[in-house]
């Protein structure tokens, strides 16, 4: 049915939004960069799949973007498709190499995996053969003109935004600490000033690898043996043998209902559960009783993702190597035990609350979205985890390397804890939601444990509050939880909500962190609205990046 307007409880302030919805009948993209949207625009008129415009995306935004995403990293999507009308899921992620043990690092004097460098970069990047998977089994487009577009801000170059600039003046620092890396970013040694044309002909040649070679080119060809060689003579433990047994997996989505709404999340090794336990705690309060923007909307989204917490650190991990019981903690039955830890007066003591909590038996991201025109569907989620990732760059590939392993643990107890060939927890997820078994939303953002609230925070804003898809990324945003480098939760509120709901949100015990009004730490959404009974799309980007949406 046709999306309603602003429901009782809206915030009257979010309904103006700085941006307009993009709406269309015939296809529609988001992503977190003007560029990469264009051309999954041009893949989508040219009548490509909804994958392929996501492919596309995600190739330039390795360009232009590639502080967030690219080559070195890991994906995840969901995908919906007329052959098949169901949801369908990809876990393009990489795992730890077979000499990667924990001896490998405590006999060098290591407490913890380093954050950066050829130690952080431990697992094969899955991104490539995550694409090549997709191609297989939707493409219509030839494979190798899915990077063109890429291929030619590389090369060519591009202007670099403000946004990408400040990034790389605030790293600069770590980024100095590699040759090849320090190349590509600092040219003249120090960071581009913003809209300077910036080239990577490095990284132009890898692309042009893979457009004329396939992921065999990346996983067992020329490009593979450079890569390892350089990261094996900086140190690193990735072998020949980890590229070339790599393989991404189709997976059954994870689901839960909400309000009539089917929600659907890709599995371990992701945190996607934690949005559908999230939503299952705060299925049973009346929202539009909470009111959007009050004391009591934040409070009950920060306790309740606070229980949502739980689970996910207790069981996330590689299911290959620690059998988790999915069916339960998804279940409404667990969410109602769990719910009887939260207070709506007061903030809990989150040690506290773990104690408590009932037993169960058994950086940096971009994140795009298309829609085509026979309305296939794909939601997307990729990253290099930090900002620069390990900051790792194999001469003459112009390839940042993820440091998405230096999650793991050198504790053997925990359910993380570092093995050979195994897959790390992962932050990003690809949400996407459907009515009466069709797709309704496409959604998702950058932001490691902001991303289950931000998701959250858009769906109930949708569904609850009824606002368009716009108003719902640009309506203030909180985040509950750590950012890279912190040790403890704050509750991190955008500086437009208002000083007397941050006054009550402190008295009811919580850690409140004020930021500015557009926070990059909120991250960086995306979504698109599909109303299926007019056929109209709607699609919006998320101005705390450098995104667009595009419809026609």
């Amino acid at each position: 049915m046709a999306q309603q307007g602003a429901q009782r409880g809206a915030n009257p302030a979010a309904l103006a939004t700085g941006r307009a919805v993009a709406m269309g009948t015939h296809g529609a993209v988001a992503s977190s960069h003007y560029l990469a949207s264009q051309a999954g625009f041009e893949v989508l008129k040219r009548g490509g799949h909804a994958v392929e415009a996501a492919i596309a995306m995600n190739a330039v935004l390795a360009v232009v973007y590639n502080h967030m995403a690219g080559l070195g990293g890991d994906l995840f999507c969901q995908i919906w498709d007329r052959g098949t009308t169901k949801v369908e899921a990809l876990n393009g992620s990489g795992r730890s190499g077979e000499q990667v043990t924990r001896d490998a690092y405590t006999s060098r004097g290591m407490e913890k995996i380093p954050q950066r460098g050829p130690l952080a970069a431990n697992t094969v990047p899955g991104v490539v053969d995550a694409w090549w998977q997709m191609h297989q089994r939707y493409g219509k487009l030839p494979w190798a003109s899915l990077f063109e577009a890429a291929i030619s801000f590389a090369d060519e170059g591009y202007p670099i935004s403000q946004k990408f600039r400040d990034y790389i003046a605030q790293y600069a620092g770590t980024l100095k600490e590699f040759q090849a890396t320090a190349r590509a970013f600092l040219p003249d040694g120090k960071p581009p000033a913003a809209g300077q044309v910036v080239r990577q002909r490095d990284l132009a040649a890898s692309l042009r690898q893979i457009a004329d070679g396939g992921a065999e080119v990346f996983y067992r060809g020329e490009l593979a043996q450079r890569i390892i060689r350089h990261l094996c003579d900086a140190g690193g433990l990735l072998t020949d043998a980890d590229f070339a047994e790599h393989t991404s997996d189709w997976v059954e989505p994870v689901r839960t209902t909400y309000r009539g709404y089917t929600v659907t999340e890709l599995p371990p090794n992701t945190q996607g559960l934690t949005t559908l336990v999230l939503l299952n705690l705060i299925e049973p309060f009346n929202l539009n009783d909470l009111g959007d923007n009050t004391a009591d909307y934040y409070h009950l989204q920060a306790e309740a993702t606070k229980l949502a917490f739980i689970p996910r650190d207790r069981w996330v991990t590689d299911p290959a190597f620690l059998q988790m019981p999915l069916e339960e903690i998804t279940s409404k039955a667990y969410a109602d035990r769990l719910r009887k830890l939260l207070d709506m007066g007061q903030a809990r003591n989150e040690q506290e609350v773990r104690q408590q909590a009932p037993d169960v038996d058994g950086g940096d991201t971009t994140y795009m979205c298309a829609v085509d025109t026979e309305g296939n569907c794909c939601s997307l989620i990729q990253s290099v985890y930090f900002e620069f990732g390990s900051a790792f760059m194999p001469e003459g590939t112009g390839i940042l390397l993820q440091n998405r392993g230096s999650f793991f643990k050198l504790d053997p107890e925990h359910p993380n804890t570092l093995e050979p060939r195994k897959r790390t927890f992962h932050t990003i997820i690809p949400a996407m939601a459907l009515k009466d078994d069709q797709p309704f939303l496409l959604f998702g953002s950058m932001g490691g444990e902001g991303q289950p609230q931000t998701q959250a925070a858009m769906f109930t804003r949708i569904v609850d509050f009824g606002y368009t898809i716009q108003q719902a990324i640009e309506a203030p945003r909180w985040l509950y939880g750590r950012t890279w480098g912190e040790e403890s939760r704050t509750l991190k509120l955008e500086g437009r909500i208002p000083d007397g709901v941050a006054t009550e949100l402190k008295r009811r015990g919580h850690e409140v962190e004020m930021m500015e009004d557009w926070s990059q730490k909120m991250g960086h959404a995306q979504g698109i609205v599909i109303d299926q009974e007019t056929g109209v799309l709607a699609a919006g980007a998320d101005p705390r990046g450098d995104g667009v949406a595009l419809c026609w």
